[in-house]
């Protein structure tokens, strides 16, 4: 792939005097490794991840913000807890706290707690793009952003994904790619590469345009004016259809609600104060340091409204929903938009005129976002208030792939019992793990349901997730194209388990490793369920995510064989020593120290080469198991021979060559299996060559 400089759009993002801005060119590459569809939180981790890869991507964004959900949308209170913080979601975070560190702010700011994590979205999207120039410059190939562009139509041949037209500004452009990923906030890329799917609880070829999906919300970041709202953010007048959404937010906040106790559910109404804490931000802009400690509720000086406006809302009992119709049809989709964008501005014109608080819409974030078609026919006078708006609508629930297996919420809730009751549950294609309840907004009852996948109404509260869980790699991969991998909240699974992984650090994790299948898929030249997972996990684990359920006393995260033992835990190459015990984090001993006997061995290294894919070598015969323990040097011979890989170059484990003669470990053990396990594994399903 020969790249150009002339007219390439890198996107450099550069901080002048605090504003965000960015310089633009087209694109001049007319091929790519991997094409990602949509520049969200999980589009734009997919991006990094291949890049860092070694792989030429583009980003194609439909909005002029990248970071979806966590910035674009406005959702920046992070739906996470500690096990999702791993890998880019961590690196993310990481970089964002530095930021406010350096301005003595924090960023534990919301859910009445200080647990959580929030951040400005302009802040967001600023650590992403110094996240996509540091891969840019460390990469080969490009990373390119183009934003304001869309998928329009998915090239292949036979089943294989060969390229993409992608439309900017009207005029459609023909790129070839070796993989495509959806990562769009709709799934739009899935019906234009032919892939089957879901919408609601149909599924392709009869899809239900009456059938429902969760309601969307049109966020606001709002903010306090101590000295008075500026004129040209006051609403003055009330838009048509205000005095409906008066008696909806006269259920959420008003000025003598109640405050929050620390109960749950939450007693509604509540006061203005205990509002802007649910969603509470940091204020770049405002000298106070405040967290979500309850004394400095009052402090607060900046949120989001994300609450009493969700579209259409569960309080007009006459609409369950979205119906899906606003997945398909691009006509219904915008007039609901911009429905649910004016039943944001109605609520910006209840706290000034109905409770009298000095907040409006925030002038540092968003500014020009809020796209022309939800805001045409506003009056004059609200137009600066909308031009703060952001640019696109938390969108909870997409079309989602069908693949050869689809994640239900029992075997999520299995997943997340894993070690409870001395069992192991754990999915072995593991790439990442999550923390979140199957929350759906509306849309729960049991016709709602996909009952042919034993889901319904009840289901939802019999299988919560129990702690922790872990995302499969199986369902980003579509059962019938090849060369498209979805992320973002696209997968293979059901409705309810959408409302478990459908937030920000889990699509983020998600989305990462979309980009070490795609990255590996297109070095290969094969398609991507043609990869074995180790070796997407293998990259992963390289990159600091987290992985496996299990956690040992023995084997810090600092320890040397760390990410090998996720591998053997998630495989079952071995049995702990003391299994992992109950608790918020299950804690057992690996016996990481411990020798290895022969027994050990034998099934551990025939699991070992199933999990790798190769057809090569040949399994151990259980004739060679008994209690002895194992050199290093016979390990190693086996190895070899169970893996075919004599006369290939040897596996880097100098630690080994160089070490006196002796009994190998368990930690050395599966450290030499993580290495066999993810050699390159022969190719099986050529796709046709980028030219």
């Amino acid at each position: 792939m020969k790249r150009t400089s002339t007219g390439i759009l890198i996107l450099a993002f550069i901080l002048i005097a605090g504003a965000n801005r960015y310089a633009e060119a087209n694109i001049a590459e007319s091929a790519y490794d991997v094409v990602v569809a949509g520049g969200g939180i999980s589009g734009m981790a997919a991006a990094l991840q291949a890049s860092k890869m070694g792989a030429g991507v583009l980003v194609v964004e439909p909005s002029d913000w990248i970071g979806g959900q966590a910035t674009a949308a406005g959702v920046s209170t992070m739906d996470d807890l500690l096990p999702t913080r791993s890998g880019l979601y961590r690196a993310f975070i990481a970089k964002v706290r530095r930021y406010y560190d350096q301005k003595g702010k924090s960023m534990a700011t919301s859910y009445w707690n200080t647990k959580n994590l929030a951040f400005e979205p302009s802040v967001g999207q600023r650590a992403l793009y110094e996240m996509a120039n540091e891969a840019r410059i460390a990469g080969k190939k490009p990373l390119d952003i183009l934003l304001r562009a869309s998928v329009t139509r998915v090239e292949r041949q036979g089943n294989a994904v060969t390229g993409v037209t992608v439309l900017e500004d009207g005029k459609p452009r023909e790129i070839k790619c070796r993989v495509l990923i959806d990562a769009t906030e709709y799934g739009d890329v899935l019906p234009l590469a032919g892939a089957e799917y879901r919408a609601g609880n149909s599924a392709t070829p009869a899809i239900d345009l009456e059938a429902v999906i969760q309601d969307i919300t049109w966020v606001a970041i709002i903010k306090k004016y101590p000295d008075g709202i500026p004129r040209e953010l006051r609403a003055t007048e009330p838009l048509p259809g205000y005095e409906q959404a008066e008696k909806i937010y006269e259920r959420y906040v008003t000025a003598n609600g109640g405050v929050f106790t620390g109960t749950y559910p939450v007693r509604l109404p509540v006061d203005f104060i205990t509002h802007n804490v649910y969603r509470g931000l940091p204020d770049s802009s405002a000298s106070q340091y405040y967290d979500g400690r309850r004394s400095n509720w009052k402090h607060i000086t900046k949120a989001g409204v994300n609450w009493g406006n969700d579209y259409p809302g569960h309080v007009i009992k006459t609409i369950p929903g979205l119906p899906v119709k606003y997945l398909e049809d691009e006509g219904q989709r915008s007039q609901m938009e911009k429905e649910a964008f004016v039943k944001t501005l109605h609520f910006i014109y209840y706290i000034q005129n109905e409770l009298g608080e000095p907040w409006s819409i925030a002038d540092d974030e968003y500014d020009n976002a809020a796209p022309p078609a939800v805001t045409k026919d506003l009056p004059e006078s609200w137009r600066e208030i909308a031009r703060h708006m952001p640019p696109i609508p938390y969108v909870r629930e997409s079309r989602r792939v069908i693949g050869d297996h689809t994640l239900t919420s029992a075997e999520l809730h299995h997943n997340s019992q894993s070690y409870l009751k001395g069992e192991n549950h754990e999915f072995e294609d593991s790439i990442g793990i999550g923390r979140y309840n199957l929350d759906l907004h509306a849309t729960n009852t049991d016709s709602h349901m996909e009952l042919d996948l034993n889901e319904s109404a009840a289901t939802i509260g019999a299988n919560q997730p129990r702690g922790p869980f872990q995302v499969p790699l199986r369902i980003l991969i579509p059962r019938n194209v090849g060369g498209l991998i979805a992320a973002e909240k696209n997968l293979s699974m059901t409705r309810q388990v959408s409302g478990a992984l459908r937030v920000q650090p889990i699509c983020m994790l998600i989305g990462q490793a979309a980009g070490a299948l795609a990255a590996i898929a297109a070095q290969d030249g094969v398609a991507p369920g043609e990869i074995p997972p180790v070796r997407v996990q293998r990259a992963l684990l390289e990159a600091g995510v987290v992985l496996s359920l299990s956690n040992y006393l023995d084997v810090s995260p600092r320890h040397k064989f760390y990410k090998a033992i996720q591998l053997a835990s998630l495989y079952g190459l071995m049995k702990p020593v003391v299994p992992p015990y109950p608790g918020r984090w299950p804690r057992g001993v690996f016996g990481v120290d411990k020798p290895v006997t022969r027994a050990e061995t034998a099934a551990m290294l025939n699991k070992a080469r199933a999990a790798s894919g190769t057809r090569k070598g040949e399994n151990v015969s259980e004739s060679e198991g008994n209690a002895m323990p194992v050199t290093r040097a016979e390990f190693f011979e086996m190895v070899i021979r169970v893996f075919g890989i004599e006369g290939e170059p040897a596996l880097d484990v100098p630690w080994l060559l160089q070490a006196s003669p002796g009994l190998i470990t368990r930690g050395e053990a599966a450290e030499i299996l993580m290495m066999a396990m993810t050699e390159k594994s022969e190719k099986r399903l050529q796709q046709p060559a980028v030219e």
